[in-house]
């Protein structure tokens, strides 16, 4: 469905083929952005989340979602952005607090929703509280998930899955990877993988070689899963790899995962 394009980058004025990334709209049809073919790239000097997003009409059912911008990373070291038929040029203007998830740099609530109602401890008889030993974590609430309709949802379920976990302050990572959406937080970086491609040994190696170079945590969550030599290399390098159904529910595919789940931030 995807069509490759030619793409002369402005800085080096290399020329290189591109096919856009083919993502699943909700009804199950593939979706890819029609990219204009002929129109000039452009280096990505400035960012902002909205920015980062397109709207793309589904050709099956006429649902208009919001995917990954299509981008290319140049052999010179420049980012490109390429044009989209019937989407306007990105505003460099735009602030990040304008309209989105109210001010988030991701875009889902600022916490992750919780239970109501009273809680069942406060009517039972008995001590109010009893103290864990002090080298037992302390317990985690049950995860809430929020539906995968779109990339932006699946961006969403990872930021609160991190945020589970124990990480805090979740954002948009500084350094936007060759695939996916990237995500950081202190002392760990992610990458969502939120097309109907499984993600491959190379993507695993770059992401373990960014967690190397900011000396964090990496791991790795696909709506596609992965393809065979990408978790032998996951589980040699120690990369954590999840599996993200319909549902916003990660799922462990590898010890590393497991572990990462066991131990928290």
């Amino acid at each position: 469905m995807a069509q490759n394009v030619p793409v002369r980058c402005p800085a080096c004025r290399r020329e290189q083929v591109y096919a856009p990334p083919v993502y699943p709209c909700s009804c199950g049809a593939p979706v890819v952005a029609p990219v204009r073919r002929g129109a000039p790239a452009e280096p990505v000097t400035h960012r902002t989340w909205l920015d980062d997003w397109v709207t793309v009409r589904c050709g099956a059912c006429g649902r208009r979602d919001r995917w990954p911008r299509p981008e290319l990373g140049c052999a010179c070291g420049t980012v490109l952005r390429i044009p989209v038929e019937g989407d306007p040029a990105p505003s460099h203007d735009a602030s990040p607090d304008s309209a989105v998830a109210g001010g988030a740099t991701w875009p889902g609530p600022a916490h992750p929703p919780t239970p109501s109602g009273p809680d069942p401890a406060a009517t039972r008889p008995g001590p109010a509280h009893i103290p864990l030993p002090p080298t037992a974590p302390a317990p985690r609430p049950a995860f809430q998930p929020v539906a995968i309709r779109t990339a932006r949802d699946a961006v969403t379920a990872v930021a609160l899955y991190l945020r589970w976990l124990g990480y805090r302050d979740v954002r948009r990572a500084d350094q936007r990877p060759s695939s996916g959406i990237g995500l950081a937080a202190r002392g760990v970086v992610a990458q969502v993988e939120p097309s109907v491609r499984p993600a491959t040994l190379r993507d695993v190696e770059c992401l373990w070689l960014t967690g190397m170079t900011e000396s964090a945590v990496c791991v790795y969550f696909s709506l596609a899963g992965y393809d065979e030599d990408a978790r032998t290399r996951a589980d040699e390098l120690d990369v954590p790899l999840f599996v993200l159904d319909l549902a916003g529910v990660p799922q462990p595919v590898n010890n590393p995962a497991d572990e990462l789940i066991a131990a928290g931030a």
